[in-house]
């Protein structure tokens, strides 16, 4: 048991480092396109569609998507290759993709808390001449805070069971980009099956955890 024990940190501590970046990632531009996409327009049901597509799309696919964007042959390859940058199979590429598999979560909780937010405040706000970037830190966002938390929150629990895309572009190499999922995925092709308890406990751990948070601060605006 003391083996087994020790054996699920180093997949723990990938999956936080890459959990907490992909989960920065998704809020960052979540809460940004939220903001812009508040208010519709023409063609912004077909972009927030666009944008929301990673949470309904199979994870192999998008990681199918991501290695045809940054593979070698790919639009995005040859200037990656010219930078110096690795996706493949390496941690970066990991994070990129938990971050495209959390993103929606992020972004249409936070579009969700913005449009809540009241017209006749936002009018007022504007016919005093406030700039935009003083009408989203100063009114916007202390006003949507709590639903933009609840959705990040979701965010990170996704990223904490993302399997599919990770695999495909990051790999399944332990201590460089073998998160929680990879690593219970080979302790059960292996035969490990104490191993593979132990790891699906605290995942799920984890990530009850972090519904229960969202959870109350939806319920009790905390």
């Amino acid at each position: 048991m003391g083996s087994e024990l020790h054996s699920i940190m180093g997949p723990l501590a990938v999956t936080l480092q890459v959990t907490a970046a992909s989960t920065f990632l998704a809020a960052i531009f979540g809460i940004g396109i939220g903001y812009i996409l508040r208010r519709p327009f023409v063609g912004s049901g077909l972009l927030d569609a666009l944008l929301t597509l990673p949470m309904v799309l199979p994870p192999t696919v998008l990681g199918y998507y991501l290695i045809t964007a940054v593979g070698s042959q790919g639009p995005l390859g040859p200037m990656l290759a010219s930078l110096d940058i690795s996706i493949l199979f390496t941690r970066k590429g990991a994070v990129i993709a938990a971050s495209i598999v959390s993103f929606p979560l992020a972004y249409r909780s936070a579009k969700s808390a913005f449009s809540s937010i009241d017209s006749e405040l936002i009018a007022i706000a504007e016919s005093m001449k406030q700039s935009s970037a003083a009408l989203f830190f100063r009114l916007a966002l202390p006003l949507a805070w709590k639903g933009i938390l609840a959705g990040i929150l979701l965010a990170f629990a996704r990223s904490v069971g993302e399997f599919g895309a990770t695999l495909m572009v990051a790999g399944n190499i332990p201590g460089r980009t073998q998160t929680i999922s990879l690593a219970i995925y080979s302790a059960v092709e292996s035969g490990y099956e104490g191993k593979a308890l132990l790891l699906s406990l605290t995942a799920s751990v984890l990530c009850i955890g972090v519904l229960l948070l969202s959870q109350r601060m939806q319920k009790d605006g905390i």
